[in-house]
């Protein structure tokens, strides 16, 4: 049985779960209607399903990995969905604290802490997945993302990559595939056309805020600038893709 889905139209994203994501991975879902989080694919260390880049509030050359200790039960073919956490009061003690020392001089930390409470609460679960997908719901929810989140393992769906992506799209009643520029390299359109989706590329901004490093967690830019300030920005934004 399908779970409820939302009214027909708007934008899909379809995404892994990422540690408290990126600024350019927050932007693109907060730009959607709907995430449809990617959880049945292979997980990789090399990624940010199990890692997040700080960068430091008052030292812009300080920046340090934060990564939950993931342990692969079925060895490299691991799906994200079924990674485990090693050491899990450990990796929760070390997740908290480097949250703090890392942010807690911000004015908004209060907030902040508010909202990535649960996530250290999902350490409890013992799942690397769980915490990952719990942080970027946090993080969407501090900004007021009004959407709908709905997990890949969940739908039917039919092989091939192009095909796949279509099909969890269509499942949503999307008007259109929110696309990053990587993908647009190896999609066929066909695919999507034959679900009336289109395909929309997207594309971050490279100047003022999205300008500094790529790779840092968007909790940075949180912790500067402060929650309501990043929601009008992100509002703007989501605009040119409507």
């Amino acid at each position: 049985m399908l779970p409820d889905l939302p009214k027909s139209g708007g934008l899909c994203a379809i995404r892994q779960p990422n540690l408290l994501p990126r600024l350019t991975t927050l932007t693109k879902l907060f730009a959607a209607g709907y995430w449809v989080v990617l959880d049945d694919v292979q997980f990789t260390r090399h990624d940010y399903h199990h890692r997040a880049h700080l960068g430091d509030l008052d030292e812009p050359d300080r920046r340090q990995w934060i990564t939950v200790p993931t342990r692969l039960p079925h060895g490299r073919p691991t799906l994200i969905r079924d990674t485990l956490i090693d050491n899990l009061d450990r990796a929760c003690r070390k997740t908290a604290g480097m949250l703090r020392q890392y942010y807690g001089a911000s004015p908004y930390w209060p907030a902040l802490a508010q909202a990535l409470a649960p996530v250290l609460d999902a350490f409890g679960t013992g799942r690397t997945a769980t915490v990952a997908e719990t942080s970027t719901r946090a993080l969407l929810g501090l900004l007021g993302w009004q959407g709908k989140i709905l997990t890949s393992s969940d739908l039917p769906s039919r092989p091939g990559r192009s095909q796949w992506l279509a099909d969890l799209s269509a499942i949503t009643g999307a008007r259109a595939y929110l696309c990053g520029t990587g993908g647009m390299t190896y999609l066929h359109p066909a695919s999507f056309a034959a679900e009336d989706i289109a395909i929309t590329p997207f594309r971050p901004p490279t100047t003022g805020t999205w300008s500094s490093d790529w790779s840092l967690s968007s909790l940075g830019v949180l912790a500067a600038l402060g929650p309501q300030e990043v929601a009008a920005i992100m509002q703007r934004l989501a605009l040119d893709h409507v």
